[in-house]
């Protein structure tokens, strides 16, 4: 995980009772060019939230993007929890008033990723996703015994009985879709996301762009180079 300091939100925002349906939000520099939904990772566990995306997040507020950094319930097992709390954040900010009427991207890293395609496939709201190292087949991830068997964990069954949450399996996406990979990320493998890409092909919703000479957490490093490689995808204008 990154260990630069976490900046603050500007806001923060519930979308139900319980502490973790809540986000951070982070409000652009001059107009907005659009909202992203950041969506966090941490292999679906209790441990991780939202902060350790704060630099990204603001870093991407600070191109002018409104920022919505989600977090969610993590209930090992309990799958069903933490999709619902998904798109129950994204129906609910349909209706924010402090919401620009500009294009909206959801921006999943890891774990988030997944979350970020099932969204693909059944979108409570107009958006474009962008998967950044999603975990994006489970039956895979599960045979690599990612993270200490972190998919059985997650679904508190094998990945073969809950397709309907594998992406590589499930729906097909009904928006544009770019996966965003680094080719020497070793915690979730670039064969992942080909595999999805593969799965979805005949969609024509489903782009790939590939980084070189790049891990796991790069994707989420301001300071990295593929930062600004795939920030090109939200903006083809890309770091003024």
């Amino acid at each position: 995980m990154l260990s630069r300091p976490a900046p603050e939100p500007d806001r923060s925002w519930a979308y139900g009772e319980d502490p973790d349906q809540c986000a951070d939000v982070y409000a652009p520099v001059g107009v907005a060019r659009g909202t992203i939904v950041l969506i966090h990772g941490g292999f679906w566990r209790p441990d991780y939230d939202r902060i350790h995306v704060r630099p990204l997040a603001r870093a991407l507020s600070d191109l002018g993007h409104l920022v919505v950094s989600l977090d969610y319930r993590r209930r090992p097992g309990q799958p069903d929890i933490t999709v619902r709390d998904t798109f129950l954040a994204l129906s609910g900010l349909a209706g924010a008033p402090w919401l620009p009427r500009a294009p909206l991207h959801v921006v999943g890293h890891s774990a988030g990723g997944h979350l970020a395609l099932l969204v693909a496939a059944d979108p409570p709201v107009p958006c474009s996703v962008v998967a950044l190292a999603p975990v994006a087949d489970l039956e895979e991830a599960e045979r690599l015994g990612l993270d200490v068997d972190a998919v059985p964990a997650f679904l508190g069954t094998a990945a073969q009985q809950r397709q309907d949450l594998d992406p590589a399996r499930g729906g097909a996406p009904r928006v544009p879709v770019t996966l965003v990979h680094g080719e020497d990320d070793t915690l979730v493998p670039v064969g992942l996301s080909r595999s999805y890409a593969r799965q979805h092909e005949s969609s024509g919703l489903v782009s790939m762009l590939v980084l070189p000479r790049t891990a796991h957490f790069e994707v989420i490093d301001p300071l990295a180079a593929a930062f600004a490689e795939w920030l090109t995808v939200l903006d083809p204008t890309g770091i003024e």
